[in-house]
C-alpha cells in the first residue's frame, strides 16, 4: 500500500469517516490474493473482517512511527479471516505428553560458547518458503524443515521434502493431517517408514488425501530425534549454532502475529503459556541491543519478512519459542 494512501486512510478512520479509496483497496487486495466468495453474504462478512483488520493495521503502524512498537503489520492473504479462524485452521501444533519423549532429551548444554549470530540460510540449509494454506499442517513443514537442514549438511545438496507425505501417511503414528499434529510423531513416522518422499515426487495439496508414499520418491530419512530442555533459550541457541535449523512451537494466537509485516516482534501479550503453531528456527542475532530469533514460517513469502519473522530472544521465552524444540539426527 502506498504510504500516502495509508496515511490518508488512517486519518479518515481515526475521525470516524468512510473513504472511497477503501473500496478500491478492497478490490485490489482481492485481486492480488485471488479471493472469491460463494455468495454476497459471505463477501459482506469477509469485507467487514477485512476492514476491521485494516483499521488495526493502520493504527498499529502509526504507533510504530511514534516508536511505540519495534515491528510493523500489514494486510496479507489472511486479512479477511478472524483471529479465531486462523488459529483453528492454520495453527495445528499439538503438544506431546512428557511420557512420550522422556527418552529423547537432548544432551546439548545451554552453557556452551556460541557465535554472536547465525543464519543458516547463508549456508544453504533452509529451503524455499512455502504456504500451508487452510490446513493445520504446520507440524509437517516445521519437522521436515529441520530434517532438510541435516540432510543438506550430510549430502551437500538441499532437497525439499514432502509435507503431504506426512499429512497423508502419519495418522497411524498419531498425527491428524490438516487437523493438526506433533513434531516428534513426524519423525516417528519417518523412522518407522524408513524414509519420506521429496516434495517434487509427492507435492503438497493443502488437504488430506490417501497415503501414496513410494520408495521411488524417497529423499530423506532419520534415525532419531532430540528434544531440548523445556523453556531453555540458551539450549536452543546452542542447538541452532551446533546442529542447524531446529523445529519449535510458538504462540501464534495474536492478530499482531497473523498480520506481522517486518521488524523485531516483541508483543508482550505473546506469552509462553500456550504454544499452538510449529515453525523453524533458522538462526539468531541482535539488532539495536535486542537479541532475536530468526524464524521461518509456512504462511507463504507474502507474510512477514518474505516468509520469516524475527522474534525477540532472551525476553522471558517470548511466544514460548523454547517451550518445545526438537531436532532430528540421521
Amino acid at each position: 500500500m502506498h504510504p500516502f494512501c495509508a496515511a490518508l486512510l488512517l486519518a479518515f478512520f481515526i475521525h470516524g469517516h468512510s473513504v472511497p479509496d477503501v473500496n478500491r483497496l478492497w478490490e485490489e487486495w482481492k485481486q492480488k490474493h485471488d479471493k472469491s466468495y460463494s455468495n454476497q453474504t459471505e463477501m459482506n462478512f469477509r469485507r467487514a473482517v477485512w476492514e476491521k483488520n485494516l483499521h488495526v493495521v493502520m493504527k498499529h503502524n502509526q504507533q510504530a512511527t511514534e516508536e511505540k512498537h519495534s515491528f510493523t503489520v500489514g494486510l496479507n492473504h489472511l486479512s479477511d479471516m478472524t483471529a479465531e479462524e486462523i488459529n483453528e485452521k492454520l495453527n495445528g501444533f499439538k503438544m506431546e505428553e512428557h511420557a512420550d519423549y522422556r527418552n529423547h532429551t537432548s544432551k546439548l548444554s545451554s552453557g556452551v560458547s556460541t557465535p554472536a549470530s547465525v543464519d543458516w540460510r547463508k549456508s544453504g540449509l533452509v529451503g524455499p518458503v512455502t504456504n500451508q494454506g487452510l490446513c493445520g499442517s504446520c507440524w509437517a513443514f516445521s519437522s521436515l524443515g529441520a530434517l532438510e537442514g541435516q540432510l543438506r549438511k550430510q549430502r551437500g545438496v538441499l532437497v525439499p521434502l514432502s509435507p503431504q507425505n506426512l499429512v497423508d501417511c502419519s495418522t497411524v503414528d498419531g498425527n491428524l493431517g490438516c487437523g493438526g499434529g506433533y513434531i516428534t510423531k513426524s519423525y516417528s513416522y519417518v523412522i518407522r517408514n524408513k524414509g519420506v518422499d521429496s516434495e517434487e515426487f509427492y507435492p503438497y495439496e493443502h488437504q488430506n488425501r490417501k497415503c501414496r508414499y513410494s520408495v521411488t520418491g524417497k529423499a530423506g530419512y532419520c534415525s532419531s530425534f532430540h528434544i531440548l530442555p523445556r523453556g531453555d533459550e540458551g539450549a536452543l541457541q546452542a542447538a541452532v549454532a551446533a546442529v542447524g535449523p531446529v523445529a519449535v512451537a510458538v504462540n501464534a494466537m495474536l492478530p499482531s502475529f497473523h498480520s506481522y509485516r517486518g521488524g523485531l516482534y516483541d508483543d508482550l501479550q505473546c506469552n509462553s503459556m500456550l504454544v499452538n503453531h510449529a515453525v523453524l528456527v533458522v538462526g539468531y542475532g541482535s539488532e539495536a541491543g535486542q537479541d532475536y530469533w530468526l524464524v521461518k514460517n509456512s504462511w507463504g513469502s507474502g507474510w512477514g519478512e518474505e516468509g520469516f519473522i524475527r522474534i525477540a530472544r532472551n525476553k522471558s521465552n517470548l511466544c514460548g519459542i523454547a517451550t518445545f524444540a526438537v531436532y532430528p539426527s540421521l
